[in-house]
């Protein structure tokens, strides 16, 4: 069963609030490649402000900016997932259930409008990117080598429209406005996909970087896609550390093109790039925008000076 429907806060009246929508030319930071190249393991990153979440986010998965709007896509769990002892169908777990959201929030935490995405066992949303008309979103199962819907969302009339379905677990999703063609990694970003514009794939093939997991991804100037996400290590003390990072690639070759290690941390002490992420060009530097944590949780703000 398909389901979509919105859910829009009593206090606010959507007439009141800018939407911001920009063309497709307009929306990517001209130069935003060349500003990620100037960062380093030495770059300093200065938080600038932290804005409270009005309601329960769940576990957020990605974030695109229009104007002065965040959208953020996110899993709410109704039913864990359980490891089977033995491989079941294919599977290494139980489906679970689920409702996959993709949040509206204005510049102030509040929810505006919540649009509820997802099919049977896919509940699942992933990272999220803008294309200058409509928010692609992939719903998938809970699990690794699953199955995914991919989605553009229209943003001024909140129409879901389901693109075309995959036969993997699709963590984040990028569609590229100029060749139409539509790009993907899957769970933990092990593979790397290419589908045409109709949703015919045309390529996969490994991710020669094992630096971190790609959780959200956005397409960005000069051809390329610019990914955030983490790596999980443990120590002999069972402790895990959360390394966050950050990658720039070439879509069409899908060649690491430049990446740097995050080390910036929310007051619950996850990474800022642990969750969605969404990276702006300033006029001298750039701006991260990071929701690290869960539920009940805070958008923290980030800048960085670039020379």
């Amino acid at each position: 069963m398909f389901r979509l429907f919105v859910v829009i806060g009593s206090i606010l009246l959507w007439g009141g609030i800018s939407s911001g929508f920009v063309s497709s030319d307009e929306h990517k930071s001209d130069g935003l490649s060349e500003e990620v190249k100037k960062l380093s393991r030495s770059t300093e990153w200065k938080q600038v402000e932290k804005i409270d979440l009005d309601f329960n986010i769940h576990h957020p998965q990605g974030m695109t900016k229009i104007g002065d709007l965040y959208y953020i896509s996110s899993v709410e769990i109704l039913e864990e997932t359980e490891q089977y002892e033995e491989p079941k169908g294919g599977y290494e777990r139980s489906p679970g259930e689920g409702i996959g959201h993709l949040f509206i929030i204005d510049e102030e935490g509040n929810l505006v409008e919540d649009l509820e995405l997802g099919e049977d066992d896919m509940y699942h949303p992933g990272g999220i990117a803008y294309d200058g008309e409509y928010i692609w979103v992939p719903v998938s199962e809970y699990r690794p080598d699953s199955h995914s819907i991919i989605y553009k969302v229209d943003p001024k009339t909140k129409e879901v429209t389901k693109e075309f379905e995959a036969d993997d677990h699709i963590g984040g999703i990028v569609k590229d406005e100029k060749n139409n063609n539509i790009y993907g990694v899957n769970w933990g970003s092990r593979q790397l996909y290419e589908w045409n514009g109709k949703g015919e794939l045309k390529s996969v093939q490994d991710n020669n970087s094992h630096f971190i997991d790609y959780q959200d991804c956005e397409g960005v100037d000069k051809g390329n896609m610019l990914c955030t996400g983490l790596a999980e290590l443990t120590a002999d003390t069972d402790e895990t550390y959360e390394l966050g990072g950050l990658a720039l690639l070439n879509k069409k070759t899908k060649e690491i093109q430049h990446e740097i290690p995050i080390s910036e941390f929310s007051s619950n002490n996850h990474n800022i790039t642990r969750n969605p992420v969404f990276v702006e060009k300033m006029e001298k530097g750039l701006r991260l925008f990071g929701v690290p944590d869960d539920d009940y949780a805070s958008l923290y703000i980030y800048e960085t000076e670039t020379q």
